[in-house]
């Protein structure tokens, strides 16, 4: 009876997720079902292509600017909401996240938790679904879905320092078993390495939508650099096989011949990303028109209101990012083609990276204004709680994703999301080969990246440091610097609009007072 209890629990989920009604269900199923009943059941009602890319648009809700973003960007150096006069206040959830002053009871906190582990579970059913399956590529779509849970787990774990988890078919009425710490991430590499042999090859950006051999290879060198952090979050250590295995297979990707570093960066990041960049190694795929996520939140977030697109105004950097670029660097911001004839941004004013200064209406170069009719120029200098009347200019912004002007509506943005990339395959074999003992090396490989993006050469002795600011500068507010500071031990260090050392209790969000509630298994971390 448990085993039938468990497959059919197996069999509901799946047609919820079809959409199937329980009625029909109800009729075809008793709970005097045999295993065979329960297996036939599901090779002729279930779509494993379906469910696999439902499993792919879950991941979407990274691309909104109050889930995961917040905690891994707000919390970190180099993204802050400024509360401006009424306008981003919310009771001071953002500013909480900035400077570290969070709870258990925090909305966002609770509601990254709820939606992860969601993800968790609809990847699980589908590992579970799969094996019954008659779909002949049913062994790629396990080992996709195996990779988009070990993904998810490692968000889980670095936020929380500890995942819930079921295997396929358990008992839904128990609650789920709690890895932590060590033994999470080790479970988590694990699952990586197994899926891989059943990823389909990656032949460059025309498999960048889809789990590949590559993005499992990308996100086993994340597990490897962070895996010292979840034995000692202050003092994190990193073993010289794992970093020699960093190494390996960042070699892999760069000397296979399926990417180049992008002559101009923001290609990797355009509403044709998927048909131009040469970098891209993962993507969440939005389609305009068709399917997609809040990517306009890119925008929107940091955008004013009078600009074209308009905005909400809010999201800001600090001038400590801004000031950490060479002149040249284009990372630090470009006049990208807008792609349409009617915005010819014939001034050539930059449009993607920072926004500092005056800003102008690309169809027409005129200087734009603020709601009070004051210049629209955005200053280096804000507060987390700004007042006075300039409070709706304060703050450089940025632009990570070029706009896509041509959508059909602001909420159809063809951009798709970018996980992993080349340069990343390079920055981390620099990290690795600097742990190793190579700076040499590591400096070497910094300035492949740095000569492709206009900027200076390192030179002198590398340092640790050096190797943080460089992460900062290529992948600024994409969703990685929070978990870079705490490797590189900076998380917690003082800093602008954060003026005083944090509680080490800091470095893991609290554990939800709802999920406590209802699974004995987790603990509160400890501070909390």
């Amino acid at each position: 009876m448990k085993n039938n209890f468990q497959k059919l629990s197996l069999i509901a989920i799946a047609a919820a997720l079809m959409g199937s009604g329980c009625t029909k269900l109800e009729e075809g199923l008793n709970s005097t079902a045999t295993n065979d009943q329960a297996n036939a059941y599901i090779q002729a009602t279930v779509d494993l292509n379906s469910l696999i890319q439902g499993a792919y648009d879950g991941l979407q809700s990274m691309q909104t600017q109050d889930l995961v973003t917040s905690l891994m960007e707000n919390s970190s150096d180099e993204s802050l909401v400024p509360t401006r006069g009424g306008d981003w206040d919310d009771n001071g959830v953002w500013r909480v996240i900035h400077t570290h002053n969070w709870n258990a009871d925090h909305q966002q906190v609770l509601s990254v938790f709820n939606n992860l582990l969601q993800q968790v579970f609809n990847t699980t059913n589908i590992i579970g679904l799969a094996p019954t399956s008659t779909a002949s590529n049913k062994a790629s779509i396990e080992a996709q879905a195996r990779f988009l849970r070990a993904f998810v787990m490692f968000t889980v774990l670095d936020l929380y320092g500890q995942v819930p988890f079921r295997d396929p078919g358990e008992n839904l009425l128990n609650a789920p078993k709690v890895y932590k710490g060590v033994d999470a991430i080790n479970f988590i590499i694990s699952e990586v390495r197994a899926a891989k042999n059943n990823l389909p090859a990656s032949t460059g950006r025309a498999t960048a939508t889809r789990a590949t051999k590559d993005a499992a290879d990308m996100l086993l060198m994340k597990l490897l650099l962070q895996k010292g952090t979840y034995a000692n979050r202050q003092a994190p250590t990193f073993a010289a096989a794992d970093m020699a295995e960093v190494i390996s297979l960042a070699d892999g990707i760069i000397n296979s011949g399926r990417y180049s570093l992008s002559n101009n960066v923001w290609d990797n990041y355009a509403p044709n990303n998927g048909a131009i960049s040469t970098e891209n190694i993962f993507t969440n795929e939005n389609i305009g028109g068709a399917r997609g996520g809040n990517l306009r939140s890119a925008w929107y977030k940091t955008n004013h209101y009078n600009m074209n697109k308009s905005g909400w105004n809010g999201f800001s950097t600090l001038a400590d990012v801004y000031n950490k670029f060479d002149s040249t660097d284009q990372r630090r911001g470009v006049a990208y083609p807008t792609g349409l004839a009617s915005l010819p941004n014939t001034g050539n004013r930059i449009n993607t990276g920072f926004l500092v200064g005056q800003q102008y209406d690309l169809a027409n170069d005129t200087a734009l204004k603020d709601r009070k009719g004051a210049p629209l120029a955005f200053t280096s200098t804000v507060a987390v709680q700004e007042s006075g009347a300039n409070l709706e200019v304060t703050g450089i912004r940025v632009y990570r994703y070029p706009i896509d002007y041509g959508a059909a509506n602001d909420g159809q943005a063809d951009n798709d999301y970018v996980i992993y990339r080349l340069a990343d395959a390079y920055l981390m074999k620099a990290e690795a080969q600097f742990r190793s003992g190579n700076a040499s090396g590591a400096q070497t490989t910094i300035n492949i990246v740095r000569a492709k993006r206009g900027a200076n050469a390192l030179t002198g002795t590398l340092t640790a440091g050096q190797i943080l600011d460089e992460r900062q500068r290529e992948f600024y507010w994409d969703g990685w610097r929070r978990m870079d500071q705490i490797r590189f031990g900076t998380f917690l260090a003082a800093r602008t609009l954060k003026p005083a050392a944090s509680d080490p209790k800091y470095l893991y969000f609290p554990i939800p007072n709802a999920a406590l509630a209802v699974n004995p298994n987790l603990t509160q971390n400890p501070g909390y």
